[in-house]
């Protein structure tokens, strides 16, 4: 079985062991298409059989969330679940902070936290900092599509509305967004609501998932995740390709969804009119 599944991936749980609960489910291998944090909850598409060499047309699709950030303090981790560094006693007015949201909308240059999974010199960073290592991550930009106060939860906690594309660190934007207004925030609480094509509204939770005895009704076909150009060929041809006879089909250079007649096949590159199956899926 080949596709994707809509994983609601609950509080306290880590992204790992999410997909591992869905491999097991399909005696298969799979991948999640962008890590959430133990601390956040909500959409986890999961990638199932070959559907994981998709993995890379999908890692820049649009996401969003709704999170809480709570001002007054930060952590070492910028969440709930870090050891609080910081305090003030500067609480921002929801006025400040409409005022501020601008400032953090567009291509903005973003340094991720420490306590993440990037990787410095072949550590992760989660692991220097939890050995007490001090090292430094370069800002990386990311693009922040919409950002919006939903409103006050109490007296300095926000619930916020953040649409954006992959890459981006949450936990970040409540530490910058903390500075913009002359104090300090982590984020206290984050949900997941869409990622790409995946919505909250059709996910299904680990117990629906350990229960369903069809579980290919489960799955999301592997041809919707990706939106380039649809591309049919015949038998004759898609085997040629296939079997590495690239012969000039007419086509305009680009990146297509290569099908065999009605049956996917996966993401192909045309270079010159000749075009080659770069990601295969059956």
């Amino acid at each position: 079985m080949t596709g994707f599944i809509n994983l609601y991936k609950p509080q306290g749980m880590s992204s790992a062991l999410a997909v591992n609960i869905v491999k097991k489910k399909f005696n298969s291998p799979c991948g999640h298409m962008g890590t959430l944090d133990p601390l956040a909850e909500g959409v986890l598409p999961i990638a199932v059989g070959k559907a994981t060499r998709l993995f890379q047309y999908t890692l820049e699709k649009q996401k969003t969330y709704i999170a809480e950030f709570t001002f007054g303090a930060i952590t070492d981790t910028l969440d709930r679940a870090g050891v609080v560094e910081k305090t003030c006693e500067k609480i921002p007015t929801e006025r400040e902070i409409i005022n501020a949201l601008p400032t953090l909308v567009g291509k903005i240059m973003q340094v991720p936290p420490k306590y993440s999974a990037k990787n410095i010199a072949g550590k992760r960073g989660y692991e220097l900092a939890r050995k007490g290592v001090e090292f430094s991550l370069p800002a990386k930009e990311v693009n922040i599509l919409s950002f919006e106060l939903l409103g006050k939860v109490s007296e300095n906690t926000f619930r916020f509305k953040i649409e954006c594309e992959g890459g981006t660190y949450i936990r970040s934007l409540a530490r910058d967004l903390g500075e913009k207004v002359g104090s300090l925030a982590y984020m206290s609480s984050l949900i997941r609501s869409k990622s790409g094509i995946f919505e909250i509204e059709n996910s299904i939770t680990i117990e629906q998932l350990k229960s369903c005895e069809n579980i290919e009704s489960l799955l999301t076909p592997s041809d919707s995740v990706v939106c380039f150009e649809k591309l049919v060929l015949t038998n004759e041809t898609a085997t040629k390709i296939l079997n590495g006879v690239y012969e000039d089909i007419g086509v305009l250079d680009g990146t297509y969804r290569v099908y065999n007649g009605e049956e996917f096949w996966g993401v192909g590159v045309a270079e010159k009119g000749k075009l080659k199956i770069k990601s295969y899926v059956r």
